[in-house]
């Protein structure tokens, strides 16, 4: 029998598909943990009270970090989940105020940048672009542009990330899975629904904000929660989204994502000074690579080898100009360069590299010659000025230790991650595309109140801004509740929060959220 959530069975409408967004550390996949004893088994919780200043002013908070055990329906334990929450005190009541639960992606990695890069009251130091300031691992300063002032926050690692881990099952049952999307939905929506019942919380307006990865299990989550627990959610904030992976799979005869990465190419060659001239602003050289992209280069891919060799040669020059790579080159991938190909080409001829998480950031490899970066520039940013902070901050500051090896990433123990199962959009065990865009189109369909807001930066090349647009504008949402999912653009990457200004930007959309999805008013459509 396996021993699993049985909320994983009862709603497998759901699916996935591709590589990690942000997989970097390779903990052995045959690692075991061994057997807790019932003292390990004993919910750990550290409470410690703290002040952030947000506009000059001060909000005192409670920060707790913790654990809660997760259990079957026979009540045996199949995980342990490490969270870190924050509670801010001076308010009459909690019941009304919303809370948030906030997580990243990967899949499989742990929550460290949501926490201490966009949303908690603390944040690690960078320049006002998001340059370190000095040698590694920096220090933690006061987060000016948290959201705890407006919102409760919870941070969740999900099983296998940080500290969180599964459970041994009991001697002639099988373990709980944690590497599929399915179960990865139900068990942090378990997660949700235990917080929300022990804090008196489940009548208050309820927020996800996922990144990456998190934001395909927040499509997820949203219509679990309301399908089997009845908890419907406010709003839900997707920060750098995939939803639909066939627009970013660079599978040869899939060549949506070659047209809907051409503008965040064409934004990368302009931050670093590879477009002709005539390109003064960066808004400029967007909208003609968007123009370009549907109205010729796509329409140009779909008739294959019935292009005229004159029209080829002519998007190959074209495609040249807006990428800053040569007309050679391009005509030498038959119009289609790939992500990490164009990392490691656009500015080969300085020896240098570009990120696929935030492409103003380069790096340089042992040679110039390859077809692939070594390391993803923007990586050594993300891990080293935050994962060490973050294991410092909860041991020292907060008071929660543990002797696991922290895994920002679970790495090559959630692989293979099992992106399709049973759902009425796609194939079962085909090679069909994970599309997420139709679950939260359920939800929002079934919540008519739902709001959503997804954020995307310019020079994110994992989760090209395009590919989100094209993705929300095919959900075929009924045309009353169009209004109720929005884009908002920054000029960074895909932790977008990274750069001052736009972290600021951030900060005053996730309140526009807020404030459109508790205002009362007639159910849409009704």
């Amino acid at each position: 029998m396996q021993r699993t959530i049985r909320t994983a069975v009862l709603l497998a409408g759901l699916v996935l598909g591709s590589q990690s967004l942000l997989a970097t550390d390779e903990t052995p996949a045959d690692e075991v943990p061994a057997k807790p004893t019932p003292e390990e088994l004993k919910e750990q919780r550290s409470t410690t009270r703290g002040v952030v200043t947000i506009g000059g002013e001060p909000i005192p908070y409670s920060a707790t970090v913790g654990d809660l055990i997760l259990r079957d329906e026979e009540r045996n334990p199949v995980a342990k989940m490490v969270y870190v929450e924050y509670l801010r005190d001076d308010v009459e009541s909690r019941v009304d105020r919303p809370v948030t639960f906030a997580f990243n992606g990967g899949p499989g990695s742990a929550s460290v940048w949501v926490h201490l890069g966009a949303f908690g009251p603390k944040k690690v130091l960078l320049d006002d672009e998001g340059w370190p300031t000095g040698p590694p691992p920096g220090r933690l300063v006061n987060n000016e542009y948290s959201l705890l002032d407006a919102t409760d926050l919870v941070f969740i690692d999900p099983v296998e990330t940080g500290w969180s881990r599964p459970l041994p099952a009991p001697e002639g049952e099988e373990a709980a899975s944690f590497t599929g999307y399915s179960d990865d939905v139900a068990h942090v929506a378990e997660f949700i629904r235990l917080w929300l019942a022990r804090n008196d919380r489940l009548s208050s307006p309820k927020f996800i904000a996922g990144e990456s990865y998190g934001t395909t299990r927040a499509a997820g989550l949203a219509e679990f929660l309301q399908g089997r627990h009845g908890i419907f959610l406010n709003g839900i904030n997707l920060i750098s989204s995939v939803l639909n992976w066939q627009t970013k799979v660079f599978n040869v005869g899939n060549d949506l994502p070659h047209v809907l990465i051409l503008p965040t190419m064409t934004a990368t060659a302009w931050f670093h000074g590879k477009l002709p001239g005539r390109f003064e602003s960066l808004e400029g050289a967007l909208r003609e690579a968007e123009d370009f992209a549907l109205t010729e280069y796509g329409p140009a891919l779909l008739l294959g080898e019935r292009l005229p060799d004159e029209r080829r040669q002519a998007l190959a020059s074209r495609l040249a100009e807006l990428t800053g790579l040569s007309t050679d080159y391009v005509e030498a991938t038959h119009l289609r360069p790939e992500i990490f190909r164009y990392a490691k080409e656009v500015l080969r001829d300085r020896e240098l590299t570009v990120g696929r998480l935030d492409s103003r950031y380069t790096g340089r490899d042992l040679d110039a010659a390859g077809e692939r970066f070594e390391f993803d520039p923007f990586f050594p940013v993300a891990s080293g000025w935050y994962v060490a902070l973050l294991k410092d901050y909860l041991r020292r500051e907060l008071g929660y230790s543990s002797d696991d090896v922290f895994r920002q990433s679970a790495g090559g123990r959630i692989r293979p991650w099992n992106y399709h199962e049973k759902d009425r959009t796609q194939g079962y065990n085909t090679n069909a595309y994970a599309n997420y865009a139709e679950t939260l189109r359920s939800a929002m369909h079934v919540n008519p109140y739902l709001k959503v807001l997804v954020m995307s930066g310019y020079y994110d090349l994992a989760t090209p801004y395009f590919a989100t647009d094209y993705t929300v504008e095919h959900m075929q949402l009924a045309p009353e509740l169009r209004d109720n999912i929005w884009v908002e653009y920054y000029e960074s990457g895909h932790m977008m929060y990274v750069r001052r200004a736009d972290h600021a930007k951030f900060r005053r959309d996730f309140l526009k959220l807020i404030d459109e999805a508790t205002t009362p008013g007639p159910m849409p459509g009704r």
